[in-house]
């Protein structure tokens, strides 16, 4: 998908975001949800590769602006996790859309290897109007942890 400044961003499935996580030490997910999704839906546990997703809102709970400083709130995070610019961020939200504008506001901030976790947390709605069950990090059995 094309990126702020021309730069297009991958999709990356949440299997292979698992697997970049895994291998490379530096690389970071940030869950751009909001604190209400990570309270009551969960957040991906990755304590076996002995890491924690950097949760950073996004759009602010309850209004549902975009946080106008959530660059400069993301970057102070990632300065506390050991993230430098050329370190590789897996951007993930319920479905994908919010984490996509994510990566490309930290595309524009000068990162160089942000990515979309195509399917998110949840995934699309089934039938049934039901998230969590078609695809994403919950649907693929992936680790996590209620909030």
């Amino acid at each position: 998908m094309s990126g702020a400044g021309g730069h297009t961003i991958d999709e990356v499935s949440v299997t292979e975001t698992w697997a970049r996580l895994q291998r490379d030490p530096n690389a970071q997910l940030i869950d751009v949800r909001t604190k209400a999704e990570w309270a009551f839906v969960g957040v991906p546990d990755l304590g076996t590769v002995n890491k924690r997703p950097v949760l950073v809102e996004w759009q602010t709970f309850p209004d549902n602006r975009v946080d106008q400083n959530f660059a400069a709130r993301l970057i102070e995070s990632l300065e506390v996790a050991g993230a430098s610019k050329e370190s590789e961020l897996l951007f993930i939200c319920r479905s994908g859309g919010r984490s996509l504008m994510a990566a490309q506001a930290m595309t524009a901030a000068g990162y160089t290897r942000c990515r979309n976790v195509s399917s998110g947390f949840e995934g699309p709605l089934d039938p049934s109007r039901h998230r969590g069950l078609l695809s994403g990090w919950k649907a693929s059995g992936l680790p996590w942890v209620q909030g």
